[in-house]
């Protein structure tokens, strides 16, 4: 990918994420703002070393992209971090959840769902793209099987993908973790053609 479009999709996906952060202030009533934000191009076999390898157990929460054009989103977690994100939605004090259960699952399902769709809707503005996400499905397993749910369809078209690193700062904590967004090469043509097109 050539500089301009890596700095143009680079944009985007700060926008989407800087968007998701506002909607999510709204979900739990309290400000919470991007404390760091990297995008990086990696491998696709290499994604599972992000989350401290294919054997590191995380829970991610994941949603698949449609209508313009495909894609992925993931945002992956380590356990703790996924129970610190809990809390927060919940109201609960710091280091409450210990274990996810249904009404725990529930809550990350929501975060996935508003964060998403607020990504989403942060390109489709932009753009000018219908881009749809679905319900999002909460999974815990180990880094690497998380993946495979990926991987396995973007490696038919690609060898990379593109991982926004964020740091999440609420009043009185901060949550780090992967958002992987990934796009399938249909996505990223279809957000390239609109940056030649404008």
């Amino acid at each position: 990918m050539k500089q301009a479009d890596l700095d143009f999709w680079a944009g985007l996906v700060s926008k989407g994420t800087t968007n998701a952060m506002a909607n999510l202030s709204q979900m739990v009533g309290q400000e919470i703002s991007v404390a760091s934000f990297g995008l990086r191009q990696v491998p696709v076999a290499e994604i599972s070393h992000l989350m401290g390898g294919p054997a590191t157990e995380s829970i991610g929460i994941y949603l698949t992209i449609s209508g313009s054009a495909d894609g992925h989103i993931m945002l992956m977690y380590d356990p703790k971090i996924a129970h610190q994100f809990v809390d927060m939605l919940m109201g609960l004090k710091p280091g409450t959840t210990q274990v996810l259960g249904e009404m725990e699952e529930s809550a990350l399902g929501e975060l996935g769902n508003i964060v998403g769709s607020a990504f989403l809707n942060a390109l489709a503005d932009a753009t000018g793209l219908t881009l749809l996400p679905s319900p999002p499905t909460v999974m815990k397993d180990m880094t690497g099987a998380l993946l495979d749910v990926i991987t396995a369809d973007i490696l038919l078209t690609q060898e990379d993908a593109f991982i926004a690193q964020t740091a999440f700062h609420a009043q009185d904590r901060t949550i780090a973790g992967q958002f992987f967004v990934i796009p399938t090469q249909s996505l990223l043509q279809a957000l390239l053609e609109h940056r030649l097109a404008a």
